[in-house]
């Protein structure tokens, strides 16, 4: 298992709205039969999501297994594709509690805080300030991006990784 932080914000409003549609396939599982179809009901909600979240986010799903394996260089090319449908598809990114049955925020505003996230790790942090201030522009109440612009800022006046270990910086 990897340490790299994954953080995954709901939207409330997004989980009432999934509530609901699994709401309405339970009903019509116990419509169709009353003694297992809201099993069924729920099976196909669950099947019905993961198939979107698979197909329409691969590429942000890509990123995220790539980032949990630390594989950052690996990551930015799909995190970029990601931001990039999603800025060509508006309206499935808006909509996504009906589009995707996501509960979480826009897939195009955690691609930018991904991105962002792999540059830092890379140690390119002009990258990474660029990426994070785009997101602010775009998402002023993202908290991530905020926290990583004031990390980066405190960071700035530290020795470059490869001069001494931070281990030891701590240490001295």
């Amino acid at each position: 298992m990897t340490k790299t932080p994954i953080v995954r914000p709901v939207s409330w409003f997004n989980a009432v709205i999934s509530v609901s549609i699994l709401a309405v396939f339970v009903l019509g599982g116990w419509m169709f039969d009353q003694t297992s179809g809201i099993f069924f009901g729920a099976i196909c909600f669950l099947a019905i999501s993961q198939i979107l979240r698979r197909t329409i986010a691969r590429h942000h799903r890509c990123g995220i297994r790539h980032c949990k394996r630390q594989e950052f260089q690996q990551a930015i090319p799909e995190f970029e594709k990601s931001i990039k449908f999603f800025s060509n598809h508006v309206s499935i990114d808006r909509f996504r509690a009906i589009t995707m049955l996501s509960t979480g925020m826009s897939y195009r505003e955690m691609g930018m805080v991904g991105l962002g996230f792999c540059y830092a790790q890379i140690g390119d942090g002009s990258s990474a300030r660029k990426q994070y201030e785009q997101c602010l522009r775009d998402y002023p109440n993202n908290g991530m991006a905020e926290t990583a612009l004031r990390m980066l800022e405190a960071g700035a006046g530290l020795p470059d990784a490869g001069e001494q270990d931070y281990a030891e910086q701590i240490h001295n």
